[in-house]
């Protein structure tokens, strides 16, 4: 099951997919999906939402008039609902500096049981590229796996293969 925001990409066969426009209908969407053995949350829906939607052209002079408002934690939601909770929740980090820190914060915070990070700011992988290079930080475990510069196909190969032996291992 895949819950998407707008996309160019080109839909997976044999998946069921729910296309969302908005951080409300994905949270709703993945909250009516609940619970699965797995959940992997590869991109952020944006933190912040305007609190009103304007019809009409907001002018500059009424630019700090716009106000906004905190969207719902659709992977904080997940992982620390107890009912619901996935066997395995799996959360991505896209940084910009303190990659290590940053990311082993997020894996505590979230309460995830692994996070999957990349250097968004390494202009040679991630965004705008077939190919990217991640590190993977695992709740319980000390050691820092890295998966070294490869396509994102490859990666996302590498991380099915061991998603499939976490879940072998821990029944």
């Amino acid at each position: 099951t895949l819950v998407s925001g707008p996309t160019n990409l080109k839909s997976p066969e044999g998946v069921k997919i729910f296309n969302v426009s908005s951080a409300d209908e994905m949270y709703e969407k993945t909250m009516e999906n609940l619970p699965v053995d797995v959940a992997i949350f590869t991109a952020a829906v944006g933190d912040f939402r305007v609190k009103q939607m304007s019809l009409e052209k907001i002018k500059k002079q009424n630019f700090e008039k716009i106000e906004i408002i905190k969207t719902k934690d659709i992977l904080d939601y997940t992982s620390k609902h107890n009912k619901l909770r996935p066997k395995l929740v799996i959360g991505f980090a896209a940084e910009t500096s303190n990659l290590d820190e940053n990311s082993k914060n997020k894996l505590i915070e979230k309460n995830c049981d692994w996070i999957v990070a990349n250097d968004v700011s390494n202009k040679k992988i991630g965004f705008d590229s077939e190919y990217n290079e991640v590190k993977i930080f695992q709740r319980n475990k000390p050691n820092i796996e890295n998966i070294s510069i490869a396509t994102k196909e490859m990666i996302a190969k590498k991380l099915v293969e061991k998603i499939s032996n976490e879940l072998k291992a821990n029944g």
